[in-house]
């Protein structure tokens, strides 16, 4: 995991973390110091921003000075609380699948691309071509995301056992690969679990310190509950550094969010 902290990736880490809590629109003027607190300069935020808006995720509005400002589209709002309950939650036990199958027609081969990425974005596995599985706990993220994007048309969601006929640990080191996604939690914690022992050990950060540290760890964490979509445990080697990483992360969550917030605050 190379820790790429590019700025359209902290703004959408920022509005997840502490933008919702603004009444009403986020200034730009907030926004450039915001994230000039975690090395973003202005140009760079504004260019970012205007790719988002280009995107549909952010819509231009006015703060209640008048002042240009950002707000959160329908769809980003989705997104942001689909991807809360990844984030900060761990999903329930659950011993069912969910089994995306597809099939789109040749002349719209750009949706199957299109359908491939999402759902890997989304953590499925992959079955067989056309066939994809994930834990059940996703399958409500998922009709969202299909939704959204209009391939509703082209998949079928099933819901079920594994029945066999490979012992389903076995059938899961198949459809993920389990030392890639070992790697990127291994990778987060050389980065991070440093900065949880210097706070343990250290003075308390200031609001400022803890904004920051809370907003360049939740921007590298908040991809790997995609990656890792929260396999069954039982079903994962007995060293799995997931849960190092999820321990990490949510002291980390424990120690920072809310004392940044008292920076972040509008």
């Amino acid at each position: 995991m190379v820790e790429l902290h590019t700025p359209r990736s902290l703004i959408v880490t920022f509005y997840g973390a502490y933008g919702r809590a603004f009444e009403g629109p986020v200034p730009v003027s907030a926004l450039i110091r915001l994230l000039g607190a975690a090395g973003v300069d202005a140009p760079s935020v504004r260019s970012s921003v205007s790719r988002l808006k280009r995107r549909g995720l952010l819509l231009p509005a006015r703060a209640a000075d008048g002042s240009a400002a950002y707000e959160l589209s329908a769809e980003a709002r989705q997104l942001l609380d689909d991807g809360d309950r990844r984030i900060y939650g761990s999903p329930p036990p659950c011993d069912e699948w969910l089994v995306a199958v597809f099939s789109v027609p040749e002349q719209e081969r750009h949706k199957r691309h299109l359908l491939r990425s999402r759902l890997a974005r989304l953590g499925f596995g992959t079955v067989a071509p056309g066939v994809w599985i994930a834990p059940a706990g996703l399958a409500v993220e998922t009709g969202h995301t299909l939704d959204r994007l209009g391939l509703t048309p082209y998949v079928e969601l099933f819901r079920g056992a594994h029945l066999g006929f490979a012992p389903t640990a076995e059938a899961v080191a198949r459809w993920w690969d389990l030392a890639g996604l070992a790697k990127q939690h291994e990778e987060f914690l050389d980065l991070h679990e440093p900065a949880l022992r210097a706070l343990q050990s250290g003075p308390e950060p200031t609001p400022e310190e803890a904004y920051r540290g809370y907003l360049l760890a939740l921007d590298t964490w908040r991809h790997l509950p995609y990656a890792d979509p929260g396999l069954p445990r039982a079903l994962l080697p007995a060293d799995w550094p997931g849960d190092r990483a999820a321990a990490v992360f949510a002291e980390l969550h424990a120690r920072l969010r809310d004392s940044g917030g008292r920076f972040a605050g509008p």
